[in-house]
């Protein structure tokens, strides 16, 4: 119901108010048909059109950054790890940035920055796995340093090419994306998103068994009777997808997935069952609120959503450290 309200009510909110009884009658019009008032019209279309798939595809981009987020900090046991560990953020923001900026893809019309940060995001998946991955398999640690290390080599070719950038409103088109934005929502790319995120989350859910075992360590974990290799790899592969996915779509949100899912564990506790059931809606309502955010607090003009992700991220994170009761990644 929380995240259904705000749906609603978001949808509203923007430069032209509409009052939620408007709202509910609009969306009823476009789900199930209905007649608008030829003074309607306006207001209909910037509810179906503009906003709507603007607020869905929030729902997607942070139920799945805050899912992919829980899955990492289990595979890489790390209490610090967050989607962009591996460094696809930083691979997709080269695609992305060549796009905006040079035209890479441009026959793809509005699907080339998707299609250009997609691309990118799973050629620096493909780079990370193959600088990572020894005769043991994928450990946790080379995961992490591998990812870490490549994230500032993808950063730099991203500083280049928007240095290189042929004008100045290209680059900040192009920061602007790379600090994270939902303008671009359409309901062209949303189905995608969404189908990518649903099924990530599913599988995760099946596997939560799985991450239970692995939380506690490889030897227990094998001792469990869980194929410690094949689950990394496997769960490598679905945050790649997921991130590259939604890093296409929306840009580099950051702290989404690291500060969603130690909140929700201070909530249910540390069985991922309980935790996967809970992060993808407590992602979805809290991106659906900083997009809002993002969209007046600086009407007209529009403020990167990562930005406030790290406005909110970065207390949040410090007053969790402070906690003594909670252990990051424990019970």
């Amino acid at each position: 119901m929380a995240l259904l309200g705000s749906i609603v009510i978001a949808v509203g909110i923007g430069t032209v108010a509409v009052p939620v009884t408007h709202t509910w009658s609009f969306l009823r019009a476009g789900l199930f048909g209905g007649t608008i008032g030829a003074d309607e019209v306006g207001q209909y279309r910037i509810i179906w059109d503009l906003r709507l798939p603007r607020v869905l595809l929030a729902v997607v981009v942070g139920a799945g950054l805050s899912t992919v987020g829980v899955a990492i900090q289990a595979m890489v046991r790390n209490a610090l790890a967050e989607p962009y560990v591996l460094g696809i953020s930083s691979g997709a923001s080269v695609g992305a940035t060549a796009v905006t900026l040079f035209g890479v893809f441009a026959s793809l019309g509005i699907y080339a920055l998707s299609v250009g940060a997609f691309v990118a995001a799973l050629a620096a998946t493909l780079i990370v796995y193959l600088v990572a991955r020894t005769r043991q398999g994928l450990t946790p640690l080379r995961l992490v340093l591998t990812g870490t290390t490549l994230s500032y080599g993808f950063f730099a070719i991203t500083t280049v090419i928007v240095y290189q950038a042929p004008n100045g409103e290209a680059a900040r088109s192009a920061l602007f994306w790379l600090l994270g934005s939902l303008a671009g929502a359409n309901w062209g790319t949303l189905p995608i998103a969404a189908i990518v995120v649903v099924g990530g989350v599913l599988l995760l859910l099946a596997l939560a068994g799985q991450l239970n075992a692995l939380a506690m360590g490889d030897e227990a974990a094998t001792t469990l009777g869980v194929d410690v290799g094949k689950l990394r790899g496997l769960l490598f592969i679905v945050c790649a997808a997921m991130t590259g996915v939604l890093v296409a779509v929306s840009g580099a949100i950051g702290f989404v997935g690291l500060i969603l899912p130690h909140l929700v564990r201070l909530i249910v506790g540390a069985d991922h069952r309980r935790v996967l059931a809970v992060a993808p809606l407590a992602g979805a309502v809290f991106l659906v609120w900083v997009d809002v955010a993002a969209r007046v607090l600086a009407a007209p003009e529009e403020l990167p959503i990562g930005v406030l992700t790290a406005a909110v991220g970065v207390p949040a994170f410090l007053f969790l450290m402070r906690r003594r009761s909670y252990v990051f990644g424990g019970a």
